[in-house]
């Protein structure tokens, strides 16, 4: 089993969080640029302001994520308002010369369901003090939030954001993005094919994802069959970057 590991940090500081996860096992990672939606200057839930952003996707083995994500912490500990970090399950992986069998696994390592992960990290929303002193404590709760993804025509992002805070959201990462079938094609589920897309994502608690799916959903920009996607994952080890 392995886990998707995603930090949200700022622009031109993704090395930070390649580098430490890279000392404590992690094989590489990717990193994607997006921008915040948050609307003030607190600590808002993978949305630290309105500003350039580096989202960085490092995939580890599950017995080695509690590692990687504390080395991550402790290499930006000192620098305030840095980010935020939480994994997501990924059930199937494989490497480049895995699926010959020459990667030392045949296939695809898969696993049927995600076992609950007992030292997972959690922040309460409430509390958003600037000062550094946020109680981080342990909870066994490892769906406390959830991560909801939003697909839409370039433009409508905002407008997604926007209904979302409405329902209880705090602020959100957008990734630019572009549609990959050409004329003729089959429409990627059900989508018409637009070049130009852009990808939202938004923690929230886990209590407030029906709200605000449901604020979503009602967007008159989502009204037409096939003008955008919404699904939702359940997020663990949540926790604030930084001071």
């Amino acid at each position: 089993m392995h886990r998707l590991i995603i930090s949200v940090v700022p622009k031109n500081s993704a090395e930070f969080v390649t580098a430490a996860a890279n000392k404590t096992g992690a094989a590489g990672g990717s990193v994607l640029m997006g921008r915040g939606t948050a609307s003030n200057s607190i600590i808002q839930l993978l949305g630290l302001g309105d500003t350039s952003k580096e989202i960085v996707l490092v995939i580890a083995e599950q017995g080695i994520v509690a590692a990687v994500i504390d080395a991550i912490k402790n290499a930006v500990a000192d620098k305030k308002h840095f980010g935020v970090i939480f994994s997501v399950a990924v059930p199937s992986f494989f490497r480049s010369g895995d699926i010959n069998g020459t990667g030392g696994t045949s296939g695809a390592v898969a696993a049927s369901a995600c076992p609950q992960t007992a030292d997972a990290v959690g922040e309460n929303p409430q509390k958003t003090s600037n000062t550094g002193d946020d109680n981080m404590a342990d909870t066994a709760n490892t769906n406390a939030y959830e991560m909801i993804n939003i697909i839409v025509n370039k433009g409508y992002a905002e407008d997604a954001m926007a209904a979302a805070r409405k329902a209880g959201a705090g602020g959100g990462t957008i990734l630019s993005a572009r549609g990959t079938a050409k004329e003729g094609d089959e429409k990627f589920f059900g989508m018409e094919i637009v070049p130009e897309k852009e990808m939202l994502m938004i923690l929230v608690p886990s209590d407030k994802k029906e709200a605000v799916l449901d604020a979503v959903k009602s967007l008159p920009c989502l009204e037409k069959a096939g003008s955008g996607i919404v699904f939702s994952s359940e997020v663990e080890s949540f926790s604030v970057l930084g001071k």
